[in-house]
């Protein structure tokens, strides 16, 4: 047993990203779906929903389409369905299905089987026996795939779910509704009950693969695999399973033993980074300053290697102190009066040009206001390019309020546009009489985009940025009117290369935050990535001397240990990135489609940013309001 199988009771495979690991477990499925046909048999697979399990879907769509898996012998049966819900809902776990699985390949409908959220409440629990009849009819579940929500629920088994829990209806915990309330405009639209598939039930299937991604189910994940078996952490229950396997990408594994304290499993490389994760993690769990811990600390945290490869303790914890403290700047774009000696960004050329990449119309002035307004302060040639129009965050009662001022403003002036009043009865009318699952009408959609523009260029007004230096890209991956966007293509990565082609800038600074649940940051990240390496591979000249910044959103923040440059603000300074976050009022007062986090996106980013100044000055460097991070990416 290695010391990692030591911490671990449920065995763990872990891979670069998504796509990767969803590639590998597609081929495990297939190599199943065909042994299977050889044997003349059906095969059984239980099946999740959910943004997890998407990107496994689409390489087993693949895997039909160009190397003709069939799907004629397979019977599946999924986990869960809200209650109530009509089946063609655009929330419904039978449309999602449909749309990203059993209508791109040849299985028989009739052999799929998900949980009806129409049955009549008196006959859920006949119906739920039946449901478990049915699976044993067709001989057990040969391979099932799971998420894992982040109270540990799996399927929608809640924290309480007895060991012993069959299919049933159950009461949905606050949490999952506030984690799923990015598929629903508002939380009050999500459902608060639905049927699923129990504990034992799942615990019979003959394999159990779980899939987490991101970093937000980071800690989940260690509960489950390193903690005890706890109704409280219904996942747990899997480490009783004898062939179960959790399948994670690097942001999901990186609570676990391995990745957060991996000198404690063996021999590890000490890199630079390794080093300061090491100390800046001890120091803080004994909550003591960097310059303060001793040799006794490292002996006793498990350092100890520490101090016979690099020396004692003292030199250790200067080596690390310095390096923290040399991330930290008031200098974004370099400071090129003097020779900063490792100054996180070049000294020259003196005015850099600075393209900012906003996956929304917000994220700008919300994850890096501070180091927005500086940079322009500053004299460098800042430019905005806004990435999608977030046409869809944008509520219908505040398109309302505009519509009414404008058909105000066109009376009291007397302006005569009948054409353009026409629209606004036409969007009023729709929005009176929109029902939940609809969407939008192009109309509306347009009058939402200009909304969110409107808001955009005030705030780069409000920092000093010329017209000129806003470019509203409109990526059209993001433009279905749902929260379901088309696959990233080559007009989004054109866009962007033109941009960048444009601009030929010194820095990129963009959105690193892909704990974003709809998932806009990371693709936008995605297109920005690829339209960068094709210029790089292509020696374009726009980029020879451009460095790559990631900031986080309102989300999550960088560890300390990964961030390599910090921009420390004045409590004037917070002051003034919120007023420039306030000019998006479509945004204050009640976030469309905000996830789990209740706060405001201000709130979040101003407890983030002073979070972060809070642990610097915890391991003992300069203490400021707050502090804006970034990590250098190579591309």
């Amino acid at each position: 047993m290695s010391l990692v199988d030591s911490f671990e009771k449920i065995p763990v495979q872990i891979y670069e990203n998504d796509k990767i690991a969803s590639a590998s477990v597609a081929r495990e499925i297939s190599d199943l779906i065909r042994q299977k046909q050889k044997d003349g048999k059906t095969c059984v697979l239980g099946l999740a929903t959910g943004s997890t399990p998407k990107t496994l879907y689409k390489e087993l769509v693949r895997l039909h389409k160009t190397e003709g898996l069939s799907f004629k012998n397979v019977v599946t049966f999924n986990l869960d369905e809200y209650y109530p819900i009509e089946p063609d809902a655009l929330q419904s776990y039978h449309r999602f299905m449909n749309v990203h699985l059993f209508d791109h390949i040849d299985i028989d409908k009739a052999n799929t089987h998900v949980p009806d959220g129409t049955i009549e409440k008196n006959d859920v629990r006949a119906y739920a026996a039946e449901y478990e009849k049915k699976i044993e009819m067709a001989g057990g579940i040969d391979y099932q795939v799971l998420g894992i929500g982040i109270n540990g629920h799996i399927g929608f088994n809640e924290p309480g779910s007895g060991r012993q829990s069959g299919t049933r209806l159950v009461a949905l915990d606050n949490t999952t509704r506030l984690a799923n309330a990015y598929e629903f405009a508002s939380i009050a639209q999500v459902p608060r009950l639905a049927i699923t598939v129990g504990i034992n039930t799942i615990l019979k299937a003959k394999k159990i693969v779980l899939l987490a991604w991101g970093s937000h189910k980071a800690p989940v994940i260690r509960e489950s695999v390193e903690g005890t078996t706890t109704d409280h952490v219904p996942a747990s229950f899997l480490q009783e399973h004898n062939n179960c396997v959790f399948v994670l990408d690097e942001g999901a594994a990186q609570e676990l033993t391995r990745y957060k304290s991996p000198w404690l499993t063996g021999e590890i490389d000490w890199t630079e980074k390794q080093i300061r994760k090491a100390v800046c993690s001890m120091a803080l769990d004994l909550k003591k300053p960097i310059l303060m811990l001793t040799s006794n600390d490292y002996n006793n945290y498990g350092l100890s290697d520490l101090m016979v490869k690099f020396g004692s303790a003292y030199d250790i914890n200067l080596r690390v102190f310095n390096g923290m403290r040399d991330t930290i700047t008031g200098w974004p774009g370099g400071k090129y009066s003097e020779d900063v000696p490792r100054h996180p960004e070049r000294r020259e050329p003196k005015s850099k040009r600075v393209i900012i990449f906003s996956p929304h119309p917000d994220d700008d002035i919300i994850s890096m206001g501070g180091t927005f307004i500086r940079l322009h302060e500053q004299g460098h040639d800042v430019h905005v390019g806004y990435q999608t129009s977030g046409n869809i965050a944008v509520s219908d009662e505040f398109v309302m309020r505009q519509i009414d001022f404008a058909v105000e403003f066109d009376s009291i002036f007397g302006i005569d546009k009948s054409r353009a009043n026409g629209i606004w009865q036409d969007a009023r009318a729709f929005i009176k009489t929109k029902k939940s699952y609809q969407k939008d009408t192009e109309e509306i959609r347009a009058i939402k985009g200009l909304i969110r523009r409107t808001e955009a260029r005030a705030t780069c007004r409000y920092v000093g940025i010329k017209d000129e230096n806003i470019h509203f890209m409109n990526l059209p991956f993001y433009e279905t009117g749902l929260i379901e966007k088309n696959p990233p293509g080559e007009a989004d990565v054109q866009i962007t290369m033109d941009l960048i082609k444009k601009v030929k800038p010194h820095q990129i600074f963009a959105a690193g935050d892909f704990a974003d649940p709809h998932g806009t940051h990371k693709v936008c990240f995605d297109i920005m990535i690829e339209a960068l390496k094709r210029l790089k591979a292509a020696n374009d000249e726009s980029i020879k001397d451009c460095v790559l910044w990631l900031y986080r959103g309102a989300w999550a923040e960088w560890d300390c240990w990964d961030v390599e440059m910090t921009i420390p603000m004045s409590p004037d300074q917070v002051m003034q990135k919120r007023n420039g976050i306030f000019i998006h009022q479509s945004q204050k007062d009640g976030v469309v489609f905000q996830g789990s986090d209740s706060r405001e996106f201000w709130q979040r980013a101003e407890e983030r940013n002073s979070g972060t100044a809070d642990l610097y000055d915890r391991l003992g460097l300069p203490k400021y309001a707050a502090l804006e991070a970034f990590m250098k990416w190579e591309y």
